[in-house]
């Protein structure tokens, strides 16, 4: 019997095709196959599920293994785009390369001015200089998955008109979400967003650049993305959902 807190292999194959109808890549896969290259099984056979539940998938998944899981997961995924930049693996990467790592989770439409501006970072003789630590740049990608924390913490700690200073973000990011940003850090974020160089930054302006480019591909916050699949508050009414 699944206890609280667990879930078995065939609750979380269903998980996962509930989760793939949520996006536009996951549907085109709704069935669970894998193609390409001579590969047709299913992806809910794969080698993460056997980590999961065990050779003969009897053990139940427990939600701490899962997150544990995703932690790891997202720090390796970050830890590949910062090398991407580290090309002499310094553990460091430019101003630039962080600017334009940041521009990346911008909205298409806006993306071709924010490039403009990580290129005029070459301009400055303090930025041009500045290097990033592998520690500041994942403190910058764990800003940008709670943004909704960080939506609601800039309209808490902005000015009266919706403009940032530097404090402000700063205070916002930390008591708030829980996120450290160093100087050097903030100094690259206002060089690329403060548009009008009046030393503020425009919430909408930086809550829009960090948006994903694809409305689709984001989970339903409700639930607190894959993770709220498994916790015990949340079981209940995701096993309504799928009977």
């Amino acid at each position: 019997m699944v206890k609280q807190g667990e879930i078995d292999k065939e609750e979380f194959k269903k998980v996962m095709a509930l989760m793939r109808s949520y996006n536009r890549q996951g549907a085109a896969h709704r069935h669970g196959l894998r193609t390409g290259f001579k590969v047709g099984q299913s992806v809910e056979n794969g080698g993460v599920v056997e980590y999961f539940f065990g050779n003969d998938g009897n053990e139940p998944l427990h939600f701490d293994k899962f997150t544990s899981f995703l932690k790891e997961l997202h720090e390796e995924i970050i830890r590949l785009e910062f090398s991407h930049y580290d090309v002499k693996s310094t553990n460091t990467i430019p101003a630039k390369d962080f600017a334009l790592s940041m521009v990346a989770s911008a909205d298409m439409n806006h993306i071709s001015k924010l490039l403009d501006r990580a290129d005029t970072l070459e301009n400055d003789p303090y930025l041009k200089h500045l290097r990033i630590t592998f520690e500041e740049f994942k403190a910058f990608a764990d800003l940008r998955r709670r943004l909704e924390s960080l939506t609601m913490a800039i309209f808490a700690y902005g000015q009266v008109n919706g403009l940032l200073t530097k404090q402000d973000l700063k205070r916002a990011a930390q008591h708030v979400c829980g996120v450290e940003l160093t100087d050097r850090v903030v100094d690259i974020i206002f060089h690329v967003f403060d548009m009008n160089n009046d030393g503020h930054l425009s919430s909408e302006e930086f809550l829009r650049a960090l948006q994903r480019r694809e409305a689709d591909i984001h989970q339903p916050a409700a639930r607190g993305g894959p993770m709220g699949w498994l916790n015990p508050k949340n079981r209940s009414s995701l096993l309504q959902m799928l009977r």
